[in-house]
């Protein structure tokens, strides 16, 4: 995850932001950015945001 940024607040904006932009679904997104799913998932719910796959989003 070393092309995401390490601040929470950012890292919601900028995951939010590929994700309204660039992929359909988290899926894709780790695929293409090569970052495990299970690691990404786990520190956005460490910071309080749980990802919707109906919005395609993390809130």
């Amino acid at each position: 995850m070393n092309q995401l940024p390490d601040d929470p607040a950012m890292l919601f904006s900028v995951l939010n932001m590929k994700l309204r932009d660039n992929y359909s679904s988290l899926d894709e997104l780790c695929d293409d950015l090569d970052i495990n799913r299970d690691e990404l998932e786990s520190k956005m719910r460490d910071y309080g945001w749980e990802y919707s796959p109906e919005a395609n989003k993390f809130w």
